[in-house]
């Protein structure tokens, strides 16, 4: 198992990937903050998959952060990092300091797309631009082939999927699905901010959202009663601070009132202290319920 080669100048980082595709290799592209997961693991696995070289990303990016948010404590693990690495073949880390990626008199950020305005850019003002401008920088950087990114982040997939598109960016922008624990919760590098108790309580959110996937399947279609359904299971397990619990369309994060099409539905809550997000993809059957047995 060998170790991957870790780059911490952005110089040394663009001079080895383009001598890599000089050489007609594929370069896949996964941007982390660390606090490394399976779900991380997943997505270098994948890029590896359909690329000659994986290059992971450890930064965690300030810009993202708002005053009152968790930048100063966010779990920074980097050697245990770079041995999951390892075992993921992950051939390139790039590990920049903060200087590196914004020098002092950096001034310059992205204004994000129209998507970054509802949900999380209602709760997280800034939050989407600070994204946009680290990924954009991260893509000028590192000239990809792919970029992988987990649907965990739904809305943040839909932002570096549209600014990609608007820009005309050279790179492929892959989702990937979500990657969860044995008992439904999704992977997430704040879980470990849970106690005990928390940790079981917040099964209440995929529990919510398993339980819309199986309404929608027996032929539920009232995006309101659907909605409601979601915040009473969050409200009996205890978890009473929900930003929002909603189902949208999946393009452009629109609230629906019925679902007659692809939808998503989208959960914010805070167990304790610790904001976790989760969300599951919903395809209304088509014909009667009887016609066709629950999905999801």
């Amino acid at each position: 198992m060998a170790s991957p080669r870790v780059i911490s100048t952005i110089s040394e980082l663009r001079a080895a990937v383009r001598e890599l595709q000089r050489t007609g290799k594929t370069v896949g592209l996964v941007p982390t903050m660390g606090a490394l997961h399976e779900g991380h693991l997943s997505l270098v696995r994948r890029a590896k998959s359909e690329c000659d070289v994986a290059v992971a990303t450890i930064f965690v990016n300030p810009t993202q952060f708002a005053p009152h948010e968790d930048f100063s404590k966010y779990p920074r693990t980097l050697e245990a990092d770079l041995q999951l690495l390892a075992t993921a073949n992950c051939d390139l880390v790039f590990v920049p300091s903060r200087d590196e990626m914004y020098p002092p008199d950096a001034s310059t950020y992205i204004a994000p797309p129209q998507v970054a305005q509802p949900l999380e850019g209602v709760c997280r003002p800034g939050h989407f631009q600070g994204v946009a401008t680290v990924v954009l920088k991260l893509f000028n950087i590192i000239p990809a082939d792919r970029a992988y990114f987990g649907q965990k982040d739904f809305q943040q997939a839909l932002v570096i999927q549209r600014m990609a598109a608007d820009l005309n960016l050279p790179v492929q922008v892959v989702v990937c699905p979500i990657i969860r624990e044995p008992d439904g919760l999704a992977m997430s590098s704040r879980n470990r901010y849970l106690s005990p108790r928390e940790r079981q309580q917040v099964l209440a959110v995929s529990r919510a959202l398993t339980s819309l996937q199986e309404a929608v399947g027996r032929g539920e279609r009232d995006a309101t009663e659907l909605k409601l359904q979601m915040q009473n299971t969050l409200r009996a397990a205890g978890i009473e601070r929900v930003d929002y619990a909603t189902i949208a369309d999946p393009m452009t994060l629109s609230d629906l009132a019925r679902l007659d099409g692809p939808a998503v539905a989208l959960i914010a809550a805070y167990v304790g202290t610790t904001r976790l997000i989760d969300n599951c993809l919903l395809t209304a059957p088509t014909g009667s319920p009887q016609d066709d047995p629950a999905q999801g």
